[in-house]
This record gives C-alpha cells, sequence and structure tokens, in this order.
C-alpha cells in the first residue's frame, strides 16, 4: 500500500507567505532600480580637493548629471588614507544614491590599520573598475643612473644610502617601493611625505632623488630635463608614453604596480541598482572625449562589471597585504 505524506497547512501557509515575500521583493527592487535615481546623487571623494580621485570624480558627476537629469554634487571627506569618506559611505541608505570614489591605496587600507571603522569586504559593494594606469619610476639628473639595470646596481652598492620619496606612509609610491626592493634585492631608503606635493618639491631639488610619480605629474618634469624617467610600474609600456620601458623589462618580470580608480556603493544596495550604475557608469566613462581626457592624462578606461571588479579588488588587496606584512609598514 503507498501512504501519501501530506504536508500540515500551516507549513504550506508559510512556504506560501515565503513565496509571496520573496517575489515582493524582488518585485520592489526591480521597480526601484527602473526609477532609479529618484533624486539629487553625491559621490564621496575621501581625499582633498585637486587630487586625481577628486578630479575624477568631479567628471563622473558631471556627466552622470548629463546623462540622468539629477544633481550630482561631489563631497571630500578627507582623512586616514581615505578611510574617513569610506566609513561614511559604509553607513549611508543602501539606496545607490552615494558613491564612493577610490584610489588603489584603498586596497591597502585592511593591512595597515589595525582597526578600521568599517569592514571593506562586508560593509561596501564593488561596482566597477573605473580606470587604470602606470606610475613612473623617475630620478633626479644627478644621480648617475640611466635604467632600471643601473638603479639596482647603484643601490646594491650603497645599501641603505639612496633615499626614496613617497606620499606617505602605505601610499602607491611607497609600496611600489618595497615591491622593488624586494624583487630587485636592493635596500634604498623610504622618506615619507604627507601629501606628493612636498615630496615632489624635494625630489626636483635633488635631496630625494627617486621617487615613483604619477604618470601625469611626471611627463612636462620629464620633457623639460628636471627628473630622468626610468620605467612605468605597469606589466606593460603605457600608451602615453611608449618610449619608457616597464620596469619588468629589466627583469623584474612580475612587477605590477598600477595606479587605477573603483566605484563603491554601501553593501545593501540592491543589486538591480548597482547594476544599473554601472551600466550608466560605463557610458559615461566610454564618451569619447572623456576617454581622450583620461588617456591624456595617463589612464586607460576599464570600465568593468561588479562581478570583475570584486575579483580584481580582492587580488589587489591580496597583494597589498603581502608587501605590507613583508615590508612591515604600519598605517599613521
Amino acid at each position: 500500500m503507498e501512504i501519501v505524506m501530506s504536508r500540515p497547512a500551516p507549513f504550506i501557509a508559510i512556504g506560501a507567505w515565503l513565496i509571496a515575500t520573496l517575489a515582493a521583493g524582488t518585485a520592489t527592487h526591480a521597480a526601484f532600480a527602473q526609477n532609479y535615481p529618484s533624486g539629487p546623487l553625491r559621490i564621496i571623494s575621501p581625499y582633498p580637493p585637486g587630487g586625481g580621485t577628486d578630479i575624477l570624480s568631479r567628471t563622473i558627476g558631471q556627466k552622470l548629471n548629463e546623462r540622468l537629469g539629477q544633481p550630482v554634487v561631489v563631497e571630500n571627506r578627507a582623512g586616514a588614507n581615505g578611510t574617513v569618506g569610506a566609513a561614511y559611505v559604509a553607513k549611508a541608505e543602501a539606496n545607490g544614491h552615494t558613491m564612493l570614489i577610490v584610489p588603489a591605496g584603498y586596497a591597502a587600507n585592511p593591512a595597515l590599520y589595525k582597526s578600521l571603522p568599517y569592514d571593506q569586504a562586508r560593509d561596501l559593494a564593488p561596482v566597477s573598475h573605473l580606470a587604470s594606469g602606470p606610475l613612473v619610476l623617475v630620478v633626479h639628473p644627478s644621480l648617475p643612473v640611466k635604467s632600471v639595470k643601473e638603479l639596482i646596481a647603484l643601490a646594491k652598492s650603497r645599501p641603505g644610502e639612496i633615499n626614496v620619496g613617497s606620499a606617505g606612509n602605505g601610499s602607491l609610491p611607497h609600496l611600489s617601493l618595497e615591491l622593488f626592493n624586494s624583487m630587485s634585492g636592493v635596500r634604498m631608503t623610504h622618506i615619507p611625505y604627507k601629501g606628493s606635493g612636498a615630496a615632489i618639491i624635494d625630489v626636483m631639488s635633488g635631496q630625494v632623488p627617486v621617487y615613483f610619480m604619477n604618470v601625469l605629474q611626471s611627463l612636462p618634469l620629464i620633457k623639460s630635463g628636471k627628473l630622468r624617467a626610468l620605467g612605468v610600474t605597469s606589466p606593460q609600456r603605457s600608451a602615453i608614453a611608449p618610449d619608457l620601458p616597464a620596469i619588468a623589462e629589466a627583469g623584474l618580470k612580475e612587477f605590477d604596480m598600477t595606479n587605477w580608480y573603483g566605484l563603491l556603493v554601501p553593501a545593501a544596495t540592491p543589486r538591480e541598482v548597482i547594476n544599473k550604475l554601472q551600466q550608466e557608469v560605463a557610458r559615461v566613462l566610454n564618451l569619447p572625449e572623456l576617454k581622450e581626457r583620461l588617456a591624456g592624462e595617463g589612464m586607460t578606461v576599464v570600465a568593468s562589471t561588479p562581478e570583475q571588479f570584486t575579483v580584481f579588488l580582492a587580488r589587489e588587496t591580496a597583494k597589498y597585504n603581502r608587501i605590507i606584512r613583508a615590508a612591515g609598514i604600519k598605517g599613521t
């Protein structure tokens, strides 16, 4: 005899309620995304005005305003290597109206600081890897080297005597130096500054003769002969300076310290909204005038999907963690 087990009526009712609730939630998110944005947008730039993050935020903000027909305000919330602005966005309402644009240094913060006011993996959702570009390894003309190999040879003959400036502890120029030291087997001495401006002044005077510099800042100084370029930090040569070799060409085959920018939102932002925001930002970034402007600043448009940026961010975070731990770098 076949025995048929019937489900209790309360179980059936709960199951039906769950299905209806999930369906309603999905429909609500879809409707919300369809009407997004429904008001003003804010882009949080976690660094002071005038820097690369701020400039990119304002450029994207202006174009989003034109496309979406909503005001887009850029707010600078600087401090603690970008963590002040990131914490603000992590706690903002998760409706896609508050965004965060970060540079590569964002990925170093979990290893730099023992206690962050947010959890990068849990509290912020990746939207898109916006653009990327190399740094340039430059030296003052008084330093008797004309190639990466010559710099390595000189540094090996004078361990600890050659000073290298950076924009601060844990900054991308600092991490580039530590990776260079480790991979080449040399020991050049790190001299941290409070920002790139002060560092560049001393590099140009020859007081600190080596620096990993933003490509846009470096090109006029290289062309005028005030600084000498040895190589770019990307795995391949840069389209903006194709005559400059990649540092990897000097035998450091795995050397890669690319400067990049990314877009994030609060983690609970509906997936449909994240996808719509990514699509709109990708359209903006791929406008011919914007691509041309970014190319002129040494940056290449990426405009990745949220999934691609998630993978990229995890890889960069792990890489910076290895460098920071090996060098014993501490956040300030």
